[in-house]
């Protein structure tokens, strides 16, 4: 969420940020919200006179009773009631403007970083660079919930009857090998200096407004019915709202953390072949990185938390890409963002997208209260989020990436202690 300061002072930078990333139907918003916000202090400033008055009154009351002045005092207080019933409406007005204002405020995009390419949508996102080399075996790479089936993996069949469509069962070799996976990505980042963190699995309304938009979560989130909880798209969700309404000393940041949770999405609309089986599903296992920082702090960390991605996949010998999103693409509480994509044997492209490393400047930390305590004094934090990994999707290309001839899966050194020492899953 941008600050209204800079919004009053800076309309038309706030329009040309909104121009860019193609969403001309808000545009009349920033001129709507600077009226509204210039009506709310008015009243705001009327409201503040009138108090004052009234306090003024209320001891004038006192000092009249005091010397005796019954008639005086009792005129006074018909004065200050007055004044009351005046201030009570003034109140209402100004509640409702601040509402009106923070509800624009909220989808008014945050401003981009001035390096985001410029694009209408994804198609006209950017490749920065490739990782390992992409290789296209000399046999026929089957889909996915082929080869999971092969090796005794996967049970589609009776997750639909549990459960439905979106949902499935891993087995055997291919379900240590998710729990592989995700046990070297918790130990892969403690080794980097983050604080491991399993946190709550569901989250508040005010934490989901806080850390993504409405429009964002219905298309998205799980609600309880008749509580004000939701279940977590992604554990970045609940290790965000950690620190809501703190003041963190300037010395005690960065705050690095990564945390394991299962994640629940609707994922409404149909999708393709190759995104289903278990690469769209309504529940999946995520490593998260999250960084709080001090806002000069949080492009260099933006940096090494990609690096970190890239570092990870590299060591599982799965070639990826980097790819920034252009303007259209960013979402709205988003500085900057960069995708990492897998390559995919079978498709012959950088097709699954495996990390998503963003950097959502001040935008969560003024919606939820996130501040520093700084030498310069109190300000808003930056905060920062990236995948580590998230299978079962990233199963998909990992496999593709490892499936041998014979129709068996290679395992990579570094997981072989975490899968009992076997060096490749073989077919039942």
């Amino acid at each position: 969420m941008l600050d209204i300061k800079f919004v009053r002072a800076n309309p038309q930078a706030v329009k040309d940020n909104i121009a860019k990333k193609f969403q001309h139907e808000k545009l009349e918003l920033v001129d709507q919200v600077i009226e509204l916000d210039e009506r709310y202090r008015k009243t705001l400033a009327q409201a503040e006179t009138l108090r004052a008055r009234r306090n003024t009154g209320s001891k004038e009351i006192g000092a009249l009773m005091a010397q005796g002045k019954k008639e005086e005092a009792n005129a006074k207080k018909a004065e200050i009631a007055g004044l009351g019933e005046e201030l009570t409406a003034l109140s209402a007005t100004e509640k409702e403007l601040a509402a009106q204002v923070r509800e624009i405020m909220l989808v008014l995009p945050q401003m981009m970083d001035k390096s985001v390419p410029l694009g209408k949508d994804d198609s006209e996102n950017v490749q920065i660079a490739t990782f390992g080399e992409a290789k296209v075996p000399g046999f026929e790479v089957p889909y996915h919930v082929e080869i999971m089936e092969k090796l005794a993996g996967l049970d589609l069949d009776a997750a639909r009857k549990t459960s439905g469509n979106g949902f499935y069962y891993l087995m055997g070799d291919v379900a240590r090998l998710h729990s592989a996976i995700m046990s070297y990505a918790r130990d892969f980042m403690i080794d980097r200096g983050f604080t491991y963190c399993i946190p709550p699995f569901m989250i508040r309304s005010a934490v989901v407004e806080g850390v993504m938009s409405f429009a964002e979560m219905e298309g998205m989130m799980y609600k309880l019915e008749d509580e004000d909880l939701y279940l977590i798209g992604t554990s970045e969700h609940s290790m965000i709202g950690k620190f809501i309404d703190t003041i963190n000393p300037g010395e005690n940041l960065p705050q690095c953390l990564t945390s394991y949770s299962p994640c629940f999405r609707k994922e409404v609309g149909a999708h393709g072949i190759e995104e289903r089986g278990v690469f769209r599903v309504h529940q999946f296992e995520k490593q998260e990185m999250v960084v709080v920082c001090e806002p000069q702090d949080s492009m260099s960390w933006f940096e090494k938390m990609l690096d970190y991605t890239v570092d990870f996949f590299q060591s599982l010998e799965v070639p990826v890409r980097t790819l920034e999103c252009c303007s259209g693409d960013l979402a709205d509480l988003k500085v900057k963002s960069i995708d990492v994509e897998a390559w995919s044997p079978r498709q012959k492209a950088y097709a699954f997208e495996v990390g998503s490393c963003s950097n959502l400047g001040d935008a969560q930390a003024r919606r939820l209260g996130i501040r520093v305590k700084g030498k310069e004094g109190k300000y808003f934090a930056h905060t920062l989020n990236n995948t580590v990994v998230a299978p079962p999707r990233m199963l998909i290309p990992f496999l593709e990436n490892h499936l041998r001839e014979n129709g068996s899966v290679h395992i990579p050194e570094v997981l072989r202690g975490y899968m009992g020492g076997i060096q490749c899953i073989m077919l039942n």
